[in-house]
């Protein structure tokens, strides 16, 4: 019996553009002779989930080993901006790290906010390792009933 597998052009585009970064790199001196590549400060973006109920759009980011006091949420030009930095903890004295895969450094997600969103209103919150980003919907402009005269 044959599984019939779904094409995701999207992920044939991530593993040729990730092959093509790692022959870079390698030209470059910056991957090692098995492969194992060093982390850039674009090698990593937060996994975010993007929701909406009738009264807020919520935008929650996983952020793990990511501090408080290394975000930050700036509204700009009807963009919301999340920025931060998560940086790599020093292994202690005397022990060898023999495979990385974390990745650290900064990183920077834009979001256009829509055009009911309120600017003014938008909330931060951030609980173990998650930061919850919430965005009042402003008060939908109501139609105005005209009546036509026959004349």
């Amino acid at each position: 019996m044959s599984t019939i597998t779904t094409w995701n052009p999207y992920q044939e585009l991530e593993r040729i553009q990730d092959r093509v970064f790692r022959a870079i790199r390698t030209a470059n001196g910056q991957c090692d002779s098995e492969g194992a590549c060093l982390p850039t400060p674009a090698d990593w973006s937060p996994a975010v989930e993007v929701s909406e109920n009738e009264t807020q759009y919520s935008i929650s980011a996983d952020l793990p080993q990511v501090s408080r006091e290394d975000v930050k949420v700036v509204v700009e030009n009807d963009s919301l901006i999340v920025s931060g930095e998560r940086k790599q903890a020093e292994a202690p004295e005397g022990t060898k790290v023999h495979r990385s895969e974390r990745r650290y450094g900064t990183f920077r997600r834009t979001f256009n906010l829509p055009d009911d969103a309120d600017a003014e209103a938008v909330n931060a919150s951030f609980k173990d390792g998650v930061l919850t980003v919430t965005i009042a919907k402003s008060e939908a402009k109501k139609p105005k009933n005209i009546e036509v005269r026959v004349d």
